[in-house]
């Protein structure tokens, strides 16, 4: 532990960081630590075994020039084939649970439930059963990302029959795992896959149809989910005594200075990005935020449209979607300063124009290898109490959290930045009230990483893409997060 600490206050003076001391108190003990990865981003095999095609194997296969280096997921960490060398590796960090996504494909190769493949439902309950064996919990993500391509055929996430399409796969899933599995999340960033991948056009399947195709999208996702926890509340939580949530990411949205134009566009913001996704589940009134509603009829309307380009939920698809949640799931990693702004000219609809504020972060913020993940932490403290007050003190559980860098082994930066992010958190609990129960770092091990393919790395293990074994070492802060799950503390030695 005494290197560890060393290695910390390295990092604090390697960046020039002025932040007092990390938090020299103890977490509570029932607070839990655990590690994340994705199916596409960790598993490879990407045709093994009668696995179907996802958007993502269509996208990498089709479009390579849109991904760093033409990377792909084909191969990746390899844990398809290297799952009991990842259990290892959690054993040896000591978490309580591995979060990880299952793939639609591999389990339902053609998306619909016509067609189940018996090797990729025994991958899954291998694993499953390896992580409990060592004591280990699976936290499990139904979906993140990677829809099955016959899905996207018939238009994907916008198309509002895939509602029942992911029905029937989490029922399928539920089924199969459900009495090991204890906690499930339905879906992982919806923001991600709505707005990048059918708004902008950004990510796999790469849709432009900003201001409409994200929107309607998002309403068929919140109505999945909803019908999802509805299937488990009513046909397997009696006998599978688990939990149900969604995974929703937000940025802290810092208002620029104390304007109340500024506040108004900060609130603005997170309404647009965390509340679009959390408000139909989490909020005790349910429904799209109401700034959204107004303000995008309001421009629908001066574009020439005959009804709002947002569709509207009804009665009875608010109270459906109301309150199913066990608990709640926030993924966040930076902060953005916003300023208000006269809102865009009415031309063409678009997520952005709708949005009409004006964001930015400071220079003077420490870098990751990820453009938009700058170092700042006290926007976790902000964000965890802006969920809390928003959503009526729910349980929450980090479920990612994480910075980027070049993969190198000595990661001195990552753990100033675990500490940083901790101590925020730890402070939100004790000092603030938050319910906050878990904490999970991204990533495991360095994996894909999307459009960036493997230039960014987020893994607390380095992998050895070049190697074909994909030799994983453990890196400087896989010994600093081994440390802080053992003692529940920061420093060498904490305050009861």
């Amino acid at each position: 532990m005494k290197v560890t600490i060393y290695l910390f206050c390295t990092a604090v003076l390697f960046l020039g960081q002025s932040r007092s001391e990390p938090s020299n108190k103890k977490f509570p003990e029932n607070f839990r630590f655990g590690v994340a990865t994705a199916a596409y981003q960790v598993e490879g095999g990407w045709a093994d075994d009668g696995k179907g095609e996802n958007i993502w194997d269509h996208y990498t296969h089709h479009q390579p020039d849109h991904i760093a280096n033409n990377a792909t997921g084909d191969v990746a960490c390899d844990s398809y084939h290297k799952y009991m060398e990842d259990v290892e590796m959690l054993k040896n960090l000591g978490v309580n649970y591995y979060r990880f996504s299952l793939s639609w494909s591999r389990i339902l190769p053609t998306g619909y439930t016509n067609q189940i493949n018996e090797a990729g439902v025994t991958y899954y309950k291998n694993l499953i059963s390896a992580l409990k064996e060592n004591g280990i919990e699976p936290f499990v993500t139904l979906y993140h990302w990677d829809l099955p391509q016959p899905l996207q055929e018939i238009g994907g996430w916008p198309n509002p029959l895939l509602e029942d399409n992911f029905a029937e796969y989490a029922r399928t899933a539920f089924t199969l795992f459900g009495d090991d599995v204890k906690n499930w999340m339905t879906f992982n960033e919806p923001q991600q896959t709505c707005l990048f991948g059918y708004g902008l056009g950004a990510t796999a399947p790469g849709a432009s149809a900003s201001g409409i195709g994200e929107y309607k999208c998002a309403y068929t996702i919140v109505k999945a989910h909803a019908k999802a926890y509805h299937i488990y509340d009513e046909e397997f939580r009696p006998t599978q005594n688990g939990r149900v949530s969604i995974v929703v990411d937000a940025s802290w949205a810092e208002p620029g200075s104390d304007s109340d134009e500024d506040k108004e566009a900060a609130e603005r913001l997170l309404q647009f990005s965390y509340g679009f996704y959390a408000h139909p589940i989490y909020h005790p009134d349910g429904n799209f935020p109401q700034v959204m509603i107004d303000r995008i009829a309001d421009r629908s309307e001066k574009e020439g449209f005959p009804t709002s380009r947002l569709p509207e939920l009804s009665t009875e698809e608010i109270e459906y979607i109301r309150g199913t949640f066990d608990f709640l799931c926030l993924n966040s990693y930076t902060t953005n300063m916003v300023k208000w702004t006269n809102d865009y000219a009415i031309g063409a609809p678009g997520y952005y124009a709708d949005l009409s504020v004006s964001t930015y972060q400071d220079p003077s913020w420490n870098n990751s290898a990820s453009g938009w993940l700058k170092v700042v932490p006290w926007g976790m403290r902000k964000l965890l109490n802006w969920v809390d007050q928003t959503y009526n003190h729910p349980e929450i559980v980090i479920t990612e959290n994480g910075f980027s860098d070049d993969g190198r082994l000595d990661d001195l930066t990552r753990i100033n930045y675990y500490a940083e992010y901790l101590t925020s958190i730890l402070e939100a609990v004790l000092e603030d009230g938050v319910n906050v129960t878990g904490y999970t770092a991204w990533s495991l091990m360095d994996n894909f990483q999307w459009n960036f393919g493997y230039l960014e790395k987020f893994g607390i293990y380095q992998v050895d893409f070049e190697d074909p074994d994909r030799t994983r070492t453990i890196k400087s802060s896989g010994e600093y997060y081994k440390s802080v799950i053992a003692n529940k503390c920061l420093v060498d030695t904490c305050e009861e």
